[in-house]
């Protein structure tokens, strides 16, 4: 396999473990990242390959369409990670989403760059009503400017595969677990169990229903969908089949540390503007494929303690 494949985000959580799969199985790849949220530590062993090509670029401001000749296909990983502060920074989801997707959708036009792969993100769902919630479910309002952002890069990835014959592949995820997990409540609450055993705040009631998916399952689940789908437009949910209350999270944390800590809930059903209190996606369409995950919810959060544990250094300040 010599195929010349672009990663956005590729030092990010997800986009680092994407690039090692992608040299495992002989692609060239290209990454591209500003280090907002990745860490060149994410890369160290991918730099040593001489398949993989960095650079270290800003999608929404440096000039880029250079970067995309000869590429076949488009990974597009990056985006804004910060879901939380969405209404206090209104302009960051769509800047680093949605602009930054048109933005490699052009590079690729002009390049001659035709099949993008697309994280979108369950969050699209808003407050569904339907669980599990499957990819044809009629969608309510959304509830936060990192869904809206992610729901209108997919309306525009579709049109340029209607405009120029693009063929995409979009995955809607649920929340990612394992190694190089950076950003998200399991980190939170670890990070503040480090710094105070005694007691550790949750936002909201802890009752919020959320899945989670390891990220070696996910990477897995891309990869058999571009071997194996043949549409135009391909749409697939990721996740695995139960959910889990924002309280086992807690539960297993308390557990791996062996502390007792003081809880403090901020209360409500959400723990922030925008957040959904349920996400359960239904997976059937993916595992239609072959595909099944490795691990189940509590077996992922484990693998993402023993990462932290063994990685003090993720939680110093990212400068």
């Amino acid at each position: 396999m010599n195929k010349k494949v672009l990663v956005t985000g590729c030092a990010g959580f997800i986009g680092s473990n994407l690039v090692d799969e992608l040299l495992l199985r002989n692609y060239k790849v290209l990454g591209i990242d500003n280090f907002s949220t990745g860490r060149i530590e994410f890369i160290t062993n991918a730099l040593k390959n001489d398949k993989f090509q960095f650079h270290k670029k800003d999608l929404l401001i440096d000039e880029t369409s250079h970067l995309f000749k000869e590429v076949e296909v488009v990974f597009h990983l990056s985006a804004n990670a910060d879901v939380r502060n969405g209404i206090n920074q209104t302009y960051k989801d769509i800047q680093q989403n949605t602009i930054v997707t048109h933005k490699v959708l052009e590079n690729m036009r002009t390049n001659g760059c035709s099949e993008i792969v697309f994280s979108s993100t369950g969050s699209i769902y808003g407050d569904s009503r339907q669980f599990p919630t499957p990819e044809d479910t009629n969608f309510p309002i959304q509830t936060s400017l990192y869904g809206a952002s992610k729901l209108a890069c997919e309306g525009i990835i579709q049109a340029y595969c209607e405009g120029f014959k693009f063929k995409s592949w979009i995955f809607r995820f649920v929340s990612i677990l394992g190694e190089r997990y950076t950003h998200g409540h399991l980190y939170d609450f670890y990070k503040q169990l480090l710094e105070n055993p005694k007691q550790l705040t949750i936002l909201g009631n802890g009752k919020q229903q959320k899945s989670y998916l390891y990220v070696k399952d996910c990477i897995n689940a891309i990869m058999m969908a571009l071997d194996k789908s043949a549409d135009q437009i391909n749409i697939y949910n990721l996740g695995t089949d139960e959910f889990s209350e924002v309280n086992n999270s807690i539960r297993l944390i308390k557990d791996f540390l062996g502390i007792k800590p003081i809880l403090n809930y901020t209360g409500g059903i959400k723990g922030w503007i925008g957040d959904n209190p349920k996400i359960y996606l239904d997976t059937k369409k993916i595992k239609e494929l072959g595909w099944k995950p490795q691990l189940n919810i509590n077996e992922s959060i484990n693998k993402t303690l023993n990462y932290f544990h063994s990685n003090k250094w993720l939680f110093k300040k990212h400068e």
